[in-house]
């Protein structure tokens, strides 16, 4: 029975973002190195090609920056980031997301080339945990677990932004 690919790159956004952390407790690279190895090690292992390793480290940078981002400029915690409890999210997600969405915040500036890139969700896209909402009907899209974005239940838009509790 074939892999489902959906499936295939979430899995691999979780075990990316688990050996991303290992990598700064480890090495003490930086966040960027550490994202950088797990994407070779996601392609040396077999898991992903290597653009798909690339796409989902993508996908990553992307939500950590944002929560990194949020986390510096509000001083507020995870929670008020996500827009829901943090009960209800896996609990070793939380804790691998949080851990290294931390050290986001203090690596922003490293991370400043690929943050253009920031700011805009597709339909097709993985993301972590988090609320997005339709840009073009404002509908909120509640991941309480890593999974693919798809087209808003309400208008079927594509494009979404991450929203936060004071957004």
């Amino acid at each position: 029975m074939a892999e489902n690919p959906s499936n295939k790159l979430t899995d691999a956004y979780n075990q990316m973002l688990a050996r991303a952390k290992q990598g700064l407790e480890k090495a003490g690279k930086g966040l960027g190195h550490a994202l950088e190895a797990a994407e070779q090690k996601a392609s040396e292992l077999g898991e992903l090609s290597r653009e798909e390793a690339g796409k989902v480290g993508d996908y990553l940078r992307r939500d950590l920056h944002d929560a990194g981002q949020f986390l510096a400029e509000t001083g507020q915690d995870l929670k008020a980031w996500l827009r829901f409890d943090l009960e209800q999210v896996e609990s070793r997600m939380a804790e691998l997301f949080l851990t290294v969405a931390d050290k986001t915040k203090l690596e922003l500036d490293k991370l400043a080339e690929r943050a253009a890139q920031v700011g805009v969700w597709h339909t097709g896209e993985v993301t972590g945990i988090g609320t997005l909402q339709c840009q073009q009907c404002g509908e909120e899209l509640h991941f309480h677990k890593t999974g693919h974005i798809p087209p808003c239940p309400k208008c079927q838009g594509t494009k979404f932004s991450r929203i936060s509790w004071n957004a």
